[in-house]
């Protein structure tokens, strides 16, 4: 009998707490979640929104797509706290450092799904995850990205200029009504990368609070053409529940009225 997939749901799959070691020395605390009997077609990437407002690997995107996406698409999805970030997996090592050393922490992410052979790999950036997106993203190892709410706030000219010379695809979902940068200026801004495809979502704000299931269906179409979308809103099979009331106090919506600080005064961005 089908059961509703709900935020709470958790669908088959293989999930390993993993760990990242940066160049720079810094122990990064993760998860890999894989199909459960068989290998993935595509590798996600999660690049969570800024931690000094919340932002984590469980922001509720990300863990819905770790959850469901093994399942559902044959999707990999690794996730990971940056430096000095804090969930229930625990924290990272070191301090946030306003995306500057956060590029050893990207590289290491890369590093990790290409030393474990990790299929087709793109990254998901949310808010601040784009900006670590664009500025440190564009590796040979990454066939692609996907913005979530880009807010371009360290992310500089070049880095966009970056993009447009790697020619690899690139699509920003934009929220109707996004705090920071709304679909009509993140058309033109991202018009600057000829191969970017900026994707307006009727009704959504930054926090995509109602509008997972859009985004993880966007995702999908790019990294696992071959799967069916929609994807499935109920589940026929085993399904685990998790506590979502842990995530309450620690939640993207923390940073909801409050302004996305840009880089520290002299900082390109």
């Amino acid at each position: 009998m089908s059961t509703p997939i709900r935020a709470s749901s958790i669908l088959p799959g293989h999930r390993e707490a993993i760990e990242l070691h940066t160049a720079d020395g810094l122990r990064l605390v993760g998860e890999l979640a894989r199909p459960l009997d068989r290998e993935p077609v595509a590798t996600l990437v999660c690049l969570h929104p800024l931690p000094t407002h919340g932002g984590m690997m469980d922001s509720h995107v990300f863990r819905k797509a770790a959850w469901r996406l093994p399942a559902l698409a044959d999707v990999a999805v690794l996730r990971f706290n940056t430096r000095g970030t804090t969930s229930l997996r625990g924290t990272s090592e070191g301090a946030f450092d306003n995306a500057v050393g956060e590029r050893f922490d990207v590289a290491a992410a890369i590093e990790y799904a290409e030393f474990h052979e990790l299929p087709d790999v793109w990254l998901l950036g949310w808010s601040f995850g784009t900006d670590l997106t664009l500025k440190y993203g564009s590796d040979p190892a990454v066939v692609g990205a996907i913005l979530l709410s880009p807010p371009l706030r360290y992310s500089a000219p070049a880095d966009l200029d970056q993009w447009a010379e790697s020619g690899k695809p690139l699509t920003a979902l934009v929220p109707e009504f996004d705090d920071y940068l709304r679909p009509d200026e993140a058309r033109e801004r991202f018009a600057a990368v000829p191969q970017a495809e900026v994707v307006g979502v009727p009704g959504a704000k930054h926090l995509w609070v109602g509008d997972a299931e859009t985004v993880l269906d966007e995702v999908v179409r790019r990294v696992n053409p071959a799967a069916t979308v929609p994807l499935p809103t109920t589940w026929d099979g085993p399904m685990e529940t998790g506590d979502v009331s842990a995530y309450a106090d620690r939640t993207v919506a923390s940073f909801a009225d409050r302004p996305v600080p840009g880089p520290p005064p002299g900082q390109a961005g």
